[in-house]
């Protein structure tokens, strides 16, 4: 199989995917934030010096998933239908962002929702940067996909 995103002459190009079916497609993906407990525990309570950390990281992914085709060269607009961020602190000192978008569409929304998690985690970051300088965004991973020719993928490897 060859590279999909390249034509004939061996140059950049957006894939045609005008014969595809339209289907529901949805996309779920996950970004990890570490911090000191201190900072997240700040963050959850509404206490951090710049606001609502988790309000504005949520808009933010939201935003970022819908301007994916803006960021990433040669992905497709898509008219999405949903796109939600939750986060969740299993952890004292880990900050689990989780995306899920949805589009009826002819092509996957596998970038928006990782653009979403990673712009949330961004946000994260620029915001609690002045109470610590050492947060890391440790991993950005697309969790699972349905919907298209390929069907349905999860990370841990159940359909």
């Amino acid at each position: 199989m060859g590279l999909t995103h390249i034509n004939e002459a061996g140059e950049a190009s957006m894939v045609d995917v005008g014969a595809k079916a339209v289907t529901e497609r949805v996309a779920r993906a996950r970004a990890i934030v570490r911090m000191q407990p201190a900072t997240l525990r700040e963050i959850v309570q509404g206490n951090a010096p710049k606001g609502d950390v988790l309000a504005v990281a949520r808009v933010a992914g939201i935003q970022a998933a819908k301007r994916t085709s803006e960021l990433i060269p040669l992905c497709h607009p898509l008219p999405l239908s949903k796109v939600a961020v939750d986060f969740e602190t299993a952890q004292a000192d880990t900050l689990t962002i989780t995306t899920l978008c949805k589009v009826s569409g002819r092509t996957g929304v596998e970038m928006e929702a990782m653009t979403a998690a990673s712009v949330a985690a961004l946000t994260v970051y620029d915001m609690a940067k002045g109470m610590e300088r050492v947060i890391v965004i440790e991993s950005i991973a697309l969790l699972e996909k349905s919907g298209g020719k390929s069907g349905t993928w999860n990370r841990d490897g159940t359909t």
